[in-house]
């Protein structure tokens, strides 16, 4: 919102006679008033009163606030009692002054008592409900000291009581929850246990539908890797097959190899038998007998004999 920008605080001084800007006028900051009941005081009055503050530079903001009984009559039961709502108000930063019991129509005389230069408030007809008029704000107006603020859209005091009203069950179960007991609460016998039988059941409905989006995304997981497994299934069972032919041929050879080892063990002993046997003949093949030339007529030229190891007699060719 764009804020007036008087050129010094001199221009927005009025003139308590006709309520004109003169220049005759004292030389004070101007002291403007907004009014309202600000029950459960919410971030949209303290904007509207932040718009009033600001309307002029140095500007004293007083702020009225309608008494239990007026509003009770008026408009309706509050939450907040008076003394709170004067209290909330005191704690704005953007208030100067809080005018207690403020009435629920302006009058002059109720502006000439605060020394008030001007009105701040929604431009929206506001009715009233006392019959005196159709606007409370009717008088300011056709005087001509009446400020226009914006509202704030989306909050209201209305607006939260009626998230209260909607969720009635759940707030009274929380503050059965903290302690209160269902007398305090205004809540019969029945109407507790109702309530727990039915918070116990919307906990049960909660945790189903937990566990419900817990299997919906096990699914989702498992149609993905059933993709995964569509799109690749040709290349991971030829790689399968492959190396299952692998193992299978190394498997099949060492069981021939096992068998055929079976099959020819009584041989195999048989031939290093003999192989032993022979090995030892060998090396008494190595055995040669020498003998001097100085010997040779020791010996006929005849056939001549040895002995082997057992004892057989070999006949050997004449050298």
């Amino acid at each position: 919102m764009e804020e007036p920008k008087p050129k010094d605080v001199k221009d927005a001084i009025v003139s308590y006679s006709n309520g004109r800007s003169d220049d005759t006028a004292p030389d004070r900051p101007p002291r403007v008033y907004a009014d309202g009941i600000y029950d459960l005081f919410h971030f949209g009055h303290a904007r509207s009163l932040e718009q009033a503050k600001k309307l002029f530079p140095n500007t004293y903001l007083l702020v009225g606030c309608c008494n239990d009984e007026i509003t009770h009559t008026y408009k309706g039961k509050t939450v907040m009692t008076a003394d709170e709502r004067y209290e909330s108000l005191r704690h704005c930063k953007w208030v100067d002054e809080v005018i207690p019991n403020a009435p629920w129509v302006i009058t002059q005389e109720f502006l000439d008592k605060h020394n008030i230069d001007f009105v701040a408030h929604d431009a929206l007809p506001y009715a009233d409900a006392s019959g005196a008029g159709k606007d409370v704000y009717e008088f300011v107006k056709a005087a001509g000291k009446f400020k226009e603020t914006k509202r704030t859209d989306g909050i209201s005091t209305s607006d939260i009581i009626m998230r209260i009203v909607k969720d009635y069950n759940q707030y009274v179960m929380r503050n059965l929850d903290r302690g209160y007991s269902r007398k305090e609460l205004g809540v019969s016998y029945v109407k507790e246990k109702r309530l727990r039988v039915n918070m116990k059941l919307k906990k049960l409905q909660e945790k189903v539908k937990e566990q419900q989006e817990k299997v919906g995304e096990t699914i989702q997981t498992v149609k993905m890797h059933r993709n995964e497994w569509v799109e690749n299934a040709d290349r991971w069972v030829a790689g399968f097959l492959e190396m299952f032919e692998e193992g299978c041929h190394k498997m099949g050879t060492a069981i021939r190899d096992r068998i055929q080892e079976r099959l020819l063990g009584p041989q195999s002993r048989e031939s290093t038998y003999f192989l032993e046997n022979g090995n030892e003949n060998v090396e008494d093949d190595d055995h040669e007998e020498y003998y001097d030339e100085d010997d040779d007529d020791d010996y006929d030229e005849e056939d001549y004999y040895y002995y082997d190891d057992q004892g057989s007699i070999d006949e050997k060719e004449k050298h």
